[in-house]
């Protein structure tokens, strides 16, 4: 019996690329054994086989864009009775909805053809091809259908959102971006809309805008051959470093940033941690800054709601999330990604440090998956680890705030009587000033500090 493999459900990833392919024809593979690698905008995820058996046919290349339900390979398995083709369609669809089972019948496959060649006419049948089918079946065709800019007309009349062919992660991106779908045209199997038709429709509404010269249209930079000046290389940007890029650009255009800075002195709580050090060895485990701060930022959102609230309904309505899922921005090889920590109020330090370094290997390695970036209230970027004495996040929308970590250094601090030499760790809190107000973000890196200042007050 042969059965077809295909994309189990990666998360709401639509269009992710094929980066490796694990197995070929011939290869005998086991359950659960790794068949290939797809790239998503975030992440990179393995698909794993559901059955056992010989491999006869591969139906993927490096580069195809895949989705849930898309086929991977055909594997022929072992079995002792060829079921039914109703209980076949039955057990699919009940037992395992990862495996499709292939009957391969001529009366089946005519029949899918046919529907195919039904589907194909009916769907790419525009007005303009209404005089070559008039030709063909004039009495049928003049009766029902009509011609020229009456038929663009009703078509469009007629058409609604049951009509679009898109996945729900298309669907909600096209929402954020207020992108009416029925405008779109898809360039993906049978006309499917793919997040690249969604990119390639907002660049094409920003030329026009710019074209038509309003003056509030964003400028776009006009290219330059740098070959011109000199020897040049051309490397091809990850899909992770674009999109990244999409997104800094979106909140950077429509968020007005302010950021506010603050020193939070951690003498305290680095001698703290590093009395701790044998302990952690002992347990396996890292103890670094980084869950304390997590822990202290949940505290501090906690008295502080607005600081993890987001907008709502064009702005007239302020969601407080009554959770504290905090993202971490990674720097990986790939470019960066910012897995979420969940329930961080409700966490130790220790189960946090193990999270914290189980998460970002996951990144290094391209495992998270899209839920493990999704949900966060609030994001914590550290280049403590790489230098600077201060810089200015950017809001990861529809966050309202994010948290820089620079490198902490020895300071000269007055006590109010002589200059003491104490570990100052720089703080920059970037918010959205729709909501956050300065005293409000002043407010909450005063407590932050204070808090990172004296490790006692997290319990209190």
């Amino acid at each position: 019996m042969s059965v077809t493999v295909i994309v189990p459900d990666i998360g709401g990833a639509e269009g992710a690329e094929v980066v490796e392919i694990f197995v070929a024809v011939g290869d005998v593979i086991e359950v659960e054994q790794s068949l290939i690698v797809v790239e998503s905008d975030k992440a990179s995820m393995e698909i794993p086989a559901t059955v056992a058996g010989k491999v006869i046919e591969l139906r993927v290349a490096l580069g195809d864009a895949l989705s849930e339900g898309d086929a991977v390979l055909v594997v022929e398995t072992e079995a002792a009775e060829a079921p039914s083709e109703d209980e076949a369609n039955s057990a699919d669809e009940s037992a395992n909805p990862a495996v499709a089972v292939e009957t391969h019948s001529a009366e089946g496959a005519a029949k899918e053809e046919s529907q195919d060649a039904s589907d194909v006419a009916s769907k790419t049948l525009e007005p303009t091809d209404t005089q070559t089918v008039v030709e063909q079946s004039a009495s049928a065709i003049s009766s029902s259908v009509p011609s020229g800019p009456a038929a663009s007309k009703n078509a469009a009349q007629t058409k609604t959102d049951a009509d679009v062919y898109a996945g729900p992660a298309v669907r909600k991106l096209a929402r954020e971006f207020g992108i009416d779908l029925l405008e779109v045209v898809g360039s993906g199997r049978r006309g499917r809309i793919l997040k690249e038709d969604l990119q390639a429709f907002t660049r094409e509404n920003l030329r026009k805008s710019s074209n038509a010269a309003t003056g509030t249209a964003v400028p776009l930079v006009p290219e330059v051959d740098f070959s011109q000046f000199g020897e040049v290389t051309i490397e091809q940007r990850s899909r992770l470093d674009q999109m990244t890029a999409t997104n800094m650009s979106r909140s950077w255009l429509n968020v007005p940033h302010v950021t506010q800075f603050e020193g939070a002195d951690i003498t305290d709580l680095e001698d703290f941690r590093k009395s701790m050090k044998q302990e952690a060895e002992r347990l396996g485990n890292k103890l670094t800054p980084m869950p304390f701060v997590l822990k202290a930022c949940a505290v501090a959102l906690a008295a502080h709601p607005k600081m993890k609230s987001s907008l709502a309904a064009a702005g007239k309505e302020l969601v407080y999330k009554q959770y504290c899922h905090i993202g971490m921005a990674v720097d990986t090889p790939a470019g960066l990604v910012v897995p979420v920590i969940r329930d961080v109020d409700k966490k130790g330090i220790w189960q946090l440090a193990e999270e914290i370094r189980d998460m970002a290997g996951r990144a290094r390695e391209k495992k998270l998956t899209p839920a493990q970036m999704q949900g966060g209230v609030f994001t914590i970027s550290s280049l403590g680890g790489i230098g600077g004495e201060g810089f200015t996040p950017i809001v990861n929308t529809p966050e309202v705030a994010i948290l820089g970590l620079s490198r902490a250094e020895i300071k000269p601090v007055w006590d109010g009587e002589s200059f003491q030499p104490r570990q100052v760790l720089p703080l920059s809190l970037s918010y959205d000033h729709r909501v956050v107000n300065g005293g409000d973000a002043g407010r909450f890196l005063t407590d932050l500090a204070a808090l990172l200042s004296d490790v006692r007050r997290i319990i209190l």
